[in-house]
């Protein structure tokens, strides 16, 4: 089966926030399970239905010369898939993101922090 993604998937935990907009309903702080320059998907408490707006909040950790730095991603996504998950009480609800509302300028970082990991599992 061909691959239908623009961007390569990672497997990565990066901390995410989540905001319903433009009511505001509710704030989800929770965890990517995997990401791409177009999307993640995440585990979360509430159901979402597909089509809901969110606002984001992407931490990027970046470590260079010996200090630790983080890089705050703020974009907007639409809820495109919504799965139960029976195995976890705490987080009983899996969402895939679509990343609408993105500047170019973080996509290209996410792009280039994803990448890495790649780059780094060929060299080894």
């Amino acid at each position: 089966m061909k691959e239908r993604r623009r961007y390569p998937r990672l497997e990565k935990s990066l901390p995410i926030k989540l905001k319903q907009t433009p009511d505001k309903d509710f704030d989800i702080s929770t965890e990517t399970t995997n990401i791409s320059a177009s999307g993640a998907y995440c585990a979360v408490t509430k159901s979402i239905k597909p089509m809901t707006k969110l606002k984001l909040v992407i931490l990027i950790p970046i470590h260079k010369a010996k200090t630790k730095k983080v890089r705050k991603i703020d974009c907007q996504g639409v809820v495109v898939r919504k799965e139960k998950n029976e195995n976890n009480k705490k987080f009983p609800y899996r969402i895939g993101i679509f990343f609408n509302e993105i500047d170019n300028q973080d996509r290209k970082f996410l792009r280039s922090y994803i990448n890495s990991f790649f780059q780094k599992s060929q060299t080894n």
